[in-house]
């Protein structure tokens, strides 16, 4: 067990101090126990580390807010042990990690799984709205509903205590810290980069997992050049804990067999043997892609200053959302593209990315400004721009009284009912 400052993981060891070091991370929501199945065999060949996430299983509450920061969170705990190199394995959130290790730092890693994983966990927007659920109604909703999105219904059904230890984990979580992980989640994109993982790589998954399923895993081999699949039949998204025997001994026969040697100490270089030939899988269904709008014909900035125009798009999707501006630019013509382009560039690019105010004061401002206008339209998808940058009701409540007394009491009216409206569709948790 560990004492645990604000840039480390809560983490502990088992298995003989000499053997090679294998890491396992959990998802987000669980402790290291959803590995208690796994360690005894595990702990054969192998020092097996196993780590908490923030404020997950009585970890301190240090809010780590992206994957990035989990990693470096992970880093600073193995250099303070003097691990340098390892094997990784990662459900989940966890196996996000595993990617970014895997991207940022191969000389660390000597083989990968990853479990129950994604390049790309759901959209934007699923995971923040779950953030304004959390911070609305705490963690007992999503709670509740971890069962059903964990394991398969007969497991559920037939182990009612292992139903009842998952709920009872999730409770206990900090609602920052899983905020925090939501977010994580939220920004997680590494499609574009899975051909740069050059570690050997499981990647497992439950045939039967609604969150991150077959089709997911199918993606990571296809992308990762040293790839191989493994569908676990008869469990759903904590495959670990519904099929403890299978996922062992395919964590064992992988670790076993694929362990990439460290870099030469004298040259700093390492022979990486020539991925073997694998199958054409078939190409994931394509998204439809937003539509393009065409540059519009502004004034060029001005020499030396950047074009705030990609910077600007990034901001208004995470503060209006994916579908929203997805909307908006695919409703965009020829009439109505410069002015998309115009608030993109300046109104997201320039004041909303501005470091005088943080995201929350700048929707108090926006808010009361739009109940001032009777812009009721955008008062609606603003309210949700607040919840998703950690207003609570009660303070939009509060922004909405404030904005009666200097804007009139009729204006602030109908901005309750807009925003009573906005509230409740959007903190309901979904049974």
């Amino acid at each position: 067990m560990s004492e645990t400052p604000a840039n480390t993981l809560q983490y502990r060891f088992d298995g003989p101090e000499d053997a090679p070091v294998l890491i396992l991370g959990p998802s987000l929501g669980t402790t290291w126990h959803m590995w208690d199945r796994q360690v005894p065999e595990l702990m054969k060949q192998w020092r097996v580390f196993r780590f908490d996430l923030p404020g997950h299983g009585g970890a301190p509450a240090h809010p780590a807010g992206s994957v990035t920061d989990l990693t470096a969170r992970l880093l600073a705990t193995l250099d303070a042990l003097g691990v340098h190199r390892f094997g990784y394995a990662g459900c989940a959130l966890s196996g996000a990690v595993g990617a970014e290790l895997a991207l940022r730092h191969p000389e660390r890693l000597a083989s990968l799984a990853l479990i129950a994983a994604s390049p790309r966990f759901g959209t934007a927007d699923e995971f923040r709205q779950r953030g304004v659920i959390v911070r609305t109604n705490g963690l007992d909703p999503i709670a509740r509903t971890s069962p059903e999105r964990w394991f398969t219904g007969g497991f559920a059904a037939a182990q009612p205590a292992i139903t009842e230890w998952a709920v009872q984990m999730v409770r206990t979580t900090d609602p920052g810290c899983y905020i925090a992980s939501c977010e994580a989640l939220a920004a997680f994109d590494v499609r574009a980069e899975l051909s740069r993982i050059g570690v050997p790589t499981l990647v497992l998954v439950g045939s039967d997992d609604q969150v991150t399923g077959p089709a997911e895993a199918r993606t990571l081999v296809a992308g990762i050049p040293d790839a191989r699949l493994a569908v676990v039949p008869g469990a759903s998204h904590l495959v670990p804990v519904e099929q403890p025997a299978a996922v062992t001994d395919l964590l064992v026969r992988h670790f076993s067999t694929a362990w990439q040697p460290a870099f030469e100490s004298t040259t700093g270089q390492m022979a990486i043997p020539a991925a073997p030939v694998k199958p054409v899988l078939a190409a994931p269904t394509p998204v439809a892609p937003v539509a393009e709008i065409a540059p519009a014909a502004m004034q060029p900035e001005p020499a030396g200053r950047p074009d705030r125009y990609e910077t600007g798009l990034k901001v208004r999707r995470e503060v209006l959302g994916d579908a929203h501006v997805d909307r908006a630019l695919a409703s965009a013509d020829a009439f109505s593209g410069d002015f998309q382009e115009f608030i993109t560039r300046y109104a997201w690019g320039e004041i909303w990315d501005r470091p005088g105010l943080d995201r929350r004061a700048r929707s108090c401002v926006t808010l009361t400004a739009l109940v001032a206008g009777g812009h009721l339209d955008e008062l609606a998808f603003h309210t949700r721009a607040a919840l998703r940058n950690g207003l609570t009701p009660l303070e939009i409540k509060e922004v909405l009284l404030q904005a009666a007394v200097y804007c009139g009491v009729p204006a602030a009216n109908s901005a309750f009912k807009v925003a009573q409206q906005v509230i409740r569709e959007e903190t309901t948790p979904q049974e």
